[in-house]
């Protein structure tokens, strides 16, 4: 080796010798590795990506307009989808053909819990879903504030089928917009807890407020969270004491943990779907036409005017439990493809 050779030898060997003093070599502990392998399990299920804001989600919606034409093959392989990963017709709700005594389930919004399905239990399910399917138009009515000023009640009220979110307000100040009918209405057990009390002191109040649904299901997701279970109960005794005419469903929670992961599939990473979307993917296993209205998260409506949360209150939902953009964005293709038709403008009056 020449002499030159040799130097560049010991100087990289020097250097080398340096950076090792200056910067040792160590090894991570166990809990930083354990982290690391966590976060890129993490990035990988949940993807980093720039979901667009709701500026740009409003022009995107203006640009393209909101024509639209009903495609019978869109609408046919959607639901063909649903049947095969959710099977709505037959596990919307627990039932006793779905649902048998002694059956051991797990909550789908806990992962720790299970329970079993007792004589008690058991004879509070219906034989099998109780509807005629398939359901022909059916209409879910949302809550968002683009439905105030709407006047779409009157064609929400021609549905064969109509279906609501939380026991939403349907005084005659809002029939106009919002309609009136109502066959199937979901009410999840923290509106039972925050607005009556969780019926452990005065049941009338609930009773009289369920008196405008009529003959409505009463969805409720009982055997979702631990903590839901027993005021979903109370609300079915509730209503049978008393002869209502309500009758309480309750949500099968396989069906429920289905339908979120076939969201999930699509791109939707929240920490729990919104109870309008779990409505919306129903229907479009359950009825021929589908028709969604107040579907529209955003401050401001097609005009670019602000608008409130709700058609009845401006109360802002807890942020980082739903992703309603992206639900929004999933819908909306949906609309642009003709499985089903999103309603954003005011309706015209169908009688003329």
């Amino acid at each position: 080796m020449s002499p030159c050779g040799r130097a560049r030898r010991h100087t990289s060997r020097g250097a080398m010798a340096v950076l090792a003093w200056k910067f040792p070599r160590t090894r991570l502990p166990v809990g930083a590795s354990a982290l690391c392998v966590v976060v890129l399990c993490w990035l990988y299920i949940f993807p980093v990506y720039r979901l667009p804001n709701e500026k740009e989600i409003v022009q995107g919606v203006l640009q393209q307009g909101t024509a639209w034409r009903r495609n019978e093959t869109a609408a046919r392989v959607f639901r063909k989808q649903m049947e095969d990963c959710c099977d709505p017709a037959h596990l919307f709700a627990m039932t006793k053909m779905n649902s048998p005594m002694g059956k051991s389930m797990w909550y789908d919004g806990e992962f720790l819990y299970s329970f079993t399905i007792d004589n008690s239990t058991y004879s509070l399910f219906p034989q099998a879903t109780p509807f005629q399917l398939p359901l022909k138009k059916c209409a879910v009515v949302g809550n968002g504030g683009i439905l105030k000023k709407s006047g779409c009640g009157r064609q929400i009220d021609e549905a064969n089928f109509v279906m609501r979110c939380n026991l939403p307000p349907l005084s005659s100040e809002y029939t106009k917009d919002v309609g009136s009918k109502s066959h199937l209405v979901t009410a999840n057990p923290s509106i039972i807890r925050q607005r009556f009390q969780n019926l452990l002191w005065s049941r009338k109040t609930f009773v009289d407020n369920m008196k405008i649904y009529n003959h409505s299901y009463i969805y409720m997701p009982a055997f979702s969270m631990k903590t839901g279970t027993e005021p979903s109960l109370r609300v079915y005794y509730t209503l049978s004491d008393v002869g209502a005419n309500q009758t309480v469903l309750f949500a099968n929670p396989n069906f429920l943990r289905s339908i979120g992961k076939f969201w999930k599939s699509r791109g939707i990473h929240a920490k729990r779907l919104s109870t309008g979307l779990f409505l919306v993917s129903a229907a479009l296993g359950l009825c021929e036409e589908v028709a969604i209205y107040g579907f529209w998260p955003f401050s401001v409506n097609m005009h670019e005017q602000p608008i409130s949360h709700h058609y009845y209150d401006n109360v802002l939902p807890f942020s980082g439990f739903h992703a309603m953009p992206e639900e929004f964005l999933q819908l909306w293709y949906l609309h642009k493809i003709g499985a089903l038709r999103m309603q954003l403008d005011p309706c015209k009056d169908s009688s003329l």
